[in-house]
């Protein structure tokens, strides 16, 4: 073996042993180390985290118990109605929102140490669907920040509206990524843009001309563009560093596919799920997982060698939600509220515990705890633990929670909704100990 050779072994493993994530030792351009305005340790700049995957770097340990009046750094209402997940770049916090009476969709920013905002930038105005699902809002896609700009998709006008801002709020660019027009579920649109190398991958999928495409980070303008089936699903493609190669990974349709991210060729696809599914695929060695959905429901493991190789398959389904992998186990907190643990080589069900659904919002590994909330507010904290679970805090803020929260340098950033006297009003807040 040559010197080379043992030097880029060492540093494959010490990549490994240090958790990279989707970006490997030569520098791939699918993970946070391609984006160098960006920290991974303490930004938390896209739908999933740095990492892509819900699991936070190893930092400073997170806050496992809250309230309205325990562990709160602060709190500050947010304008109109979303489930965009917030994300923390620099020192700011950024989230997405829409006013349905005033048909306007906007990005918000805060200050990440006082929670107070620093700008508003209305994005569109008017062209909302006659109807989308209740549970969905009309900016439920989560921003992506590359440490320079931001980048947000809205469903308006009949079309998917891209758009890229400065971090001074300032719009630098907006682009039609394609129609949408659904009719046959007008339940909206959900998925939250991609960011890999020099591109914003955007992906909508309905009964018409569906869709995956990759827009020039700088420009807007197309670079490539892939057909999607005829069909609906809401699930946000991930990019992820499997089996040597990054690969663009997406279920929906009744198949999961993996894509090259760099031109959207297909690589291999594998009959699996059903035909809508709204979670993100995870992965852990070169096997990813997938869940949903509508009208069935199936979770299951495929080989990412190319192969397309089901390893294993069961009848149990994370809709709108997405899983979360890591150290080779799969952890399922369903719609109904039950958390499954699964063993991700053959699918071996290690546990499972009755908690309490429904749930929407995925989960966060961070701090060695995993962070998982229904829609009623309720957060769960247990351990990653294969034997049994165990629960280690139950936290109550608020009556309603869809977004998924996000962790940076051991703050946790959540987004939930309260209800008094009729009105409905969403609060961000910044959770820390104190």
């Amino acid at each position: 073996m040559t010197l080379g050779l043992r030097l880029a072994g060492t540093i494959l493993l010490l990549a490994i042993l240090h958790g990279v994530g989707a970006a490997d030792a030569r520098g791939q351009t699918s993970g946070i180390s391609a984006f160098p305005k960006l920290s991974a340790e303490s930004d938390w700049p896209w739908w999933r985290g740095p990492s892509r995957n819900g699991i936070a770097p190893d930092a400073a340990p997170a806050p496992i118990r809250w309230s309205e009046t325990e562990n709160v750094v602060w709190q500050t209402p947010v304008p109109g109605r979303g489930h965009s997940s917030p994300i923390v770049v620099g020192g700011r916090v950024y989230l997405a929102t829409a006013d349905a009476s005033q048909q306007t969709q906007s990005v918000l920013a805060f200050d990440r140490g006082t929670g107070k905002p620093v700008w508003t930038t209305v994005i569109n105005r008017g062209g909302f669907p006659a109807s989308i699902h209740p549970k969905n809002t009309h900016a439920t896609s989560t921003i992506a920040c590359d440490g320079q700009r931001l980048f947000v998709t809205f469903f308006n006008h009949e079309a998917i509206q891209a758009a890229a801002l400065g971090l001074d709020g300032k719009l630098a660019w907006e682009q039609a990524a394609g129609p949408f027009n659904p009719r046959l579920f007008q339940y909206g649109y959900g998925p939250s843009p991609t960011l890999y190398g020099e591109t914003m991958i955007v992906a909508a999928e309905y009964d018409g001309d569906s869709f995956l495409t990759a827009l020039d980070r700088r420009t807007g303008e197309r670079v490539w563009r892939t057909p999607r089936p005829f069909n609906i699903t809401f699930s946000t493609p991930v990019v992820a560093h499997v089996s040597g190669q990054d690969q663009l990974l997406m279920s929906g349709a009744n198949k999961v596919v993996s894509y090259n991210p760099e031109t959207g060729a297909e690589l291999w696809s594998a009959p699996g799920t059903t035909a809508a599914t709204c979670g993100t695929m995870v992965w852990d060695g070169d096997i990813v997982v997938a869940s949903g959905g509508y009208p069935k429901a199936q979770t299951l493991a495929i080989r990412a060698d190319g192969s397309g190789q089901v390893l294993w398959r069961n009848s149990q389904k994370c809709y709108e939600q997405s899983l979360l992998a890591h150290a080779g186990l799969v952890y399922a907190l369903t719609d109904g509220g039950t958390i499954f643990c699964w063993r991700i080589e053959d699918g071996k069900e290690m546990w499972r515990r009755r908690l309490q659904g429904p749930v929407s919002a995925s989960p966060v590994l961070a701090g060695g705890n995993i962070y998982w909330a229904n829609e009623l507010g309720t957060m769960y904290v247990f351990k990653p633990n294969p034997h049994e679970f165990e629960l280690v805090a139950e936290n109550q803020l608020g009556q309603e929670s869809f977004a998924s929260p996000a962790v940076s340098s051991g703050q946790i950033f959540l987004l939930v909704a309260s209800e008094s006297a009729g009105k409905r009003q969403e609060t961000l807040y910044c959770i820390g100990d104190r």
